[in-house]
C-alpha cells in the first residue's frame, strides 16, 4: 500500500499509459503556503524591474512570466525544489534508480495572460533518452479558465516529436495537436485542488488554457531526468553549456544534482555564478 507521499503501482501505471498523473493532497496547507510564498518572492525579484502592460509583451511573454533555475536564487526555493518525496515519485514514474534536476521554472501566467500553444517538452532540450518528467505545481489549484492544463492521453507513445516554436519568434507554431500521430486524441483538461501536484512526461503533448481570471496563476514546476542521461545535441541550452557537457557525454555537475535519492535536508551547494535567463525551454 503506497504512502500519503508514495505512488501506488496503479498510479504508475496509468502515468505510463496516458503520459500524465495528477496526485492529489500532495502538499499540506502550511507547506503550500511557505513554498509558493518562497517561489513569489523569488519571481519577484527576477521581474519586478519589468513594469510593461501584458499588451505590450510578445506573444510568448502574454503566455506567461518565466523564471528558470530559481533553485539558485535562494535557499527558501532549493529547500522545496529538492524535496525528495516528490524526487522518488518522479524516479518510480520514470523506472528510474535515480533522478537528476534538468532545471525549475516558475510560469506565472498574469491576468488576462494568452493560451500556452500546445508543444512538447522534449524538442526544446538537447538530452537523450526521452526520460523526463516534470512535476508541474499550481499553488492555488487548477481550473477552466485559469491557465488550466490540457494533455492529449498516450501522445509520449505515439512516436511523434515534433519542435513547436511556442515563441512566436522564428516561424508560426506547429499545430501538433492535428498531426495525424495524435489527431484522433481528445484532449483532458486538468482541474486540480490546491495541494495537487500533475506530472507529465517529456513527450506528452499538452498546452495551457489562458488566464480569463483577475489574479496571476501561480505555477512552479521542477524536470527531473533519469541519472545516465547524455546530451545529444550542441544545440546551445543554458544546463549543459554552463557545465561544459560535450555531445555524447552524460549530463551530470553542479547544475543538475541529484534529487533522488537523497536524504531529506542535504541541499546541494548554491552553483558559481547567476543564472542567466534563457528564452523558452
Amino acid at each position: 500500500m503506497a504512502g500519503k507521499r508514495q505512488l501506488s503501482p496503479e498510479q504508475v501505471d496509468t502515468f505510463q499509459r496516458d503520459g500524465f498523473l495528477v496526485v492529489e493532497n500532495f502538499f499540506p496547507s502550511d507547506e503550500l503556503e511557505t513554498f509558493g510564498a518562497a517561489i513569489d518572492d523569488a519571481v519577484s525579484g527576477r521581474s519586478s524591474s519589468d513594469r510593461r502592460p501584458l499588451s505590450e509583451k510578445s506573444l510568448y511573454e502574454q503566455s506567461f512570466i518565466q523564471c528558470i533555475n530559481l533553485w539558485e536564487d535562494a535557499l527558501a526555493v532549493r529547500q522545496h525544489t529538492f524535496n525528495p518525496e516528490l524526487g522518488r515519485m518522479a524516479a518510480d514514474l520514470l523506472g528510474a534508480k535515480a533522478v537528476r534536476i534538468w532545471h525549475d521554472q516558475a510560469l506565472y501566467k498574469e491576468a488576462g495572460g494568452r493560451e500556452t500553444d500546445a508543444h512538447q517538452d522534449r524538442p526544446f532540450w538537447p538530452i537523450a533518452p526521452a526520460d523526463q518528467v516534470t512535476a508541474w505545481i499550481p499553488f492555488d489549484g487548477s481550473r477552466r479558465g485559469t491557465g488550466a492544463m490540457g494533455y492529449l492521453p498516450g501522445s509520449h507513445r505515439a512516436g511523434l516529436e515534433r519542435f513547436v516554436d511556442i515563441s512566436h519568434v522564428f516561424q508560426e507554431p506547429y499545430d501538433i495537436v492535428a498531426d495525424p500521430a495524435v489527431a484522433d486524441i481528445e484532449p483532458v483538461w486538468v482541474e486540480a485542488d490546491p495541494g495537487s501536484v500533475v506530472f507529465h512526461h517529456s513527450l506528452t503533448v499538452h498546452q495551457a488554457d489562458a488566464n480569463e481570471t483577475d489574479d496571476t496563476r501561480r505555477v512552479y514546476c521542477i524536470i527531473y531526468f533519469a541519472d545516465g542521461c547524455t546530451r545529444r545535441t550542441a544545440i546551445p541550452h543554458l544546463i549543459p553549456d554552463r557545465q561544459g557537457i560535450a555531445v555524447d557525454e552524460p549530463i551530470a555537475g553542479e547544475l543538475t544534482p541529484i534529487v533522488w535519492p537523497r536524504p531529506k535536508g542535504d541541499l546541494p551547494p548554491q552553483p558559481k555564478g547567476r543564472p542567466p535567463e534563457l528564452g523558452f525551454s
